[in-house]
């Protein structure tokens, strides 16, 4: 099925903004307006994981409003209401340019921005630590690590993984990459994303990413206990290796991958609170 995004962004009718990128793409920034009449001076900035896009993480954004945060949501280019072959991704330096351009956007109305990345999103939130560090004041973390588990993924057979390097290299915009797992949320929503193309695969590959030293900065890490991707201690792992002298780590109760049962994240409030104003 195609969708025709631009027809469905004008249909939206929830606060939002839009953002033309430096190549002139339209990049879709929803929008949680503070629940409080006196609002925070720090914004928040969501990345969305892998086959999603912003709209499913309201039961994540709705009690961090009630705490006076401003939170915004961007929908990768080719996901969710923004322009964009979808499940592609050109190259590494235009994901930067899209996340640069982003967190530019959101600076010019918040005197601070903490950026709050899940699963795919904690890759975006290391290309933006590494290359827009001066412009970011904490981070969360959430749903990820170096090293899945060893079951979440099915094996490829050979024809599958001959089909994935023929397109790669004679037609490398084609998603040909049908990405499933067990557990997955979002099959009757068709602004999910089901179908990648390589490079976007390679681009975004969770092993290559790299995260510079924080010093103090304010890091939340947290998973759900019973994660289908990640392990506790692979997650541990990675906020191990986090350098900053303010970090936290929160294991979330009955949460899966992208599904945390209400009152599981809770500490996030308070710990948003107590280090943002």
């Amino acid at each position: 099925m195609t969708l025709d995004i631009p027809s469905l962004r004008n249909e939206f009718d929830g606060p939002h903004h839009l953002i033309t990128t430096s190549d002139n793409q339209i990049l879709f920034l929803r929008k949680w307006e503070s629940g409080k009449h006196e609002t925070k001076n720090t914004a928040i900035l969501l990345f969305h994981g892998i086959t999603a896009y912003s709209g499913p993480y309201g039961l994540i954004t709705k009690p961090l409003t009630e705490l006076g945060f401003t939170i915004y949501g961007l929908d990768l280019r080719g996901h969710g209401l923004s322009d964009g072959n979808r499940g592609d991704y050109p190259s590494k330096e235009r994901l930067l340019k899209d996340l640069s351009e982003t967190i530019q956007f959101v600076k010019q109305f918040h005197s601070s921005v903490v950026i709050m990345g899940h699963s795919l999103g904690v890759f975006s939130s290391s290309i933006a630590l590494i290359n827009c560090l001066e412009n970011i004041d904490g981070v969360v973390l959430l749903s990820a690590a170096r090293t899945t588990r060893p079951s979440a993924y099915p094996p490829m057979s050979t024809a599958q993984k001959l089909k994935i390097f023929l397109n790669s290299v004679f037609r490398p915009s084609k998603p040909v990459i049908h990405y499933y797992r067990d557990g997955m949320v979002g099959l009757d929503d068709p602004l999910f994303n089901f179908h990648y193309t390589y490079r976007f695969m390679k681009i975004t590959s969770s092993r290559d990413f790299i995260l510079p030293d924080l010093q103090s900065m304010p890091v939340f890490v947290g998973i759900g206990d019973q994660d289908e991707l990640f392990s506790v201690e692979n997650c541990r792992s990675l906020y191990d290796e986090i350098q900053s002298s303010n970090k936290t780590f929160h294991v979330a109760i009955d949460g899966k991958h992208s599904e945390f049962p209400r009152g599981s994240m809770d500490p996030l409030g308070p710990w948003l609170d107590e280090n943002f104003d």
